[in-house]
């Protein structure tokens, strides 16, 4: 398990990561989102033990990870532009992951390679920016370690590799002791990969929780209720995060439990109802939009 405990740090004057806490357990894919700057990169950057925090500590099975070699060996860190050997090969980067990661799977590697048509003798800086990506994802899957901290893995890639890497983690998080931690912008690639995710937002997290729990706590209705007044009551015994009413039709996002919204809407004899189904999207921008990050306050 990796555990987040209270951890801040700055890059001179800007705090990037402020006091934050969460637990990435084993055998899942934890999602880590937010909004541009919140502090993903730093994140994940501490995690491979790269950077130090200023308070707080980082532990992989209850080690620190800072300048500790045996908790790094658990860790494969993927940049967001991943870097390579001037003139280097593809062999040439196997060639060193396997002495950097003793577990290395060659056998595997190549194999993988050969699926995704990379020439393993070809430069890589005569790749194409999601060839390069490719590369570093094979890189750190058949590292061997224990968790992989991927930044932006998504980036740069074409729908069906996309997806033929979604398939080869949850592959490896089937079959061995294996825990991928995605950072990303893209939510809708995260929504049909991730167990868990962890939402920042200027460098503090607002929530981490399991995917099914955060659907099943908040939920989307549309609804025509031709008494105002009845309508009014109904919102005020309601959690409403944000609402949108266009002519008679009326829509809203709720904390809550499903049964009680139910009891409430129908206790008003609605013309008309329906429960909606809510992307991870659609959650991200009802919790920053409790915060104050409004896409209305940006476009006006």
């Amino acid at each position: 398990m990796i555990e987040i405990n209270d951890v801040t740090k700055c890059f001179n004057d800007m705090k990037a990561l402020d006091h934050v806490t969460a637990q990435i357990k084993e055998g899942s894919v934890y999602g880590v989102v937010g909004t541009n700057g919140a502090g993903k990169s730093t994140l994940l950057r501490l995690l491979a033990g790269i950077l130090k925090p200023e308070e707080g500590q980082v532990k992989v099975d209850n080690m620190e990870i800072f300048e500790n070699v045996r908790a790094k060996e658990r860790i494969c860190y993927i940049a967001d532009t991943p870097y390579y050997f001037a003139n280097a090969r593809v062999i040439d980067m196997m060639n060193y992951y396997k002495i950097v990661y003793p577990d290395f799977e060659e056998k595997r590697f190549v194999e993988l390679c050969g699926k995704f048509n990379l020439d393993m003798n070809r430069k890589l800086a005569a790749f194409s920016k999601g060839m390069k990506k490719q590369v570093s994802v094979l890189l750190g899957i058949c590292a061997g370690t224990k968790y992989l901290l991927c930044d932006e893995t998504f980036d740069g890639l074409d729908p069906v590799i996309r997806q033929a890497v979604k398939s080869i983690f949850i592959d490896e998080v089937m079959k061995r002791d294996f825990t991928p931690v995605i950072a990303s912008h893209n939510l809708r690639e995260l929504e049909d990969i991730c167990d868990h995710v962890g939402l920042l937002h200027k460098g503090g997290i607002l929530f981490s929780r399991d995917m099914e729990d955060m659907k099943a706590d908040i939920h989307k209705v549309q609804y025509v209720i031709g008494n105002e007044q009845q309508e009014q009551r109904m919102l005020g015994e309601l959690d409403v995060m944000s609402r949108e009413t266009r002519g008679t039709l009326s829509c809203i996002t709720v904390r809550g439990s499903k049964e009680e919204l139910i009891m409430a809407i129908e206790a008003r004899k609605p013309l008309f109802y329906e429960i909606l189904p809510l992307s991870l999207e659609e959650i991200f921008i009802s919790e920053t939009e409790v915060i104050g990050y409004d896409i209305k306050d940006i476009i006006s």
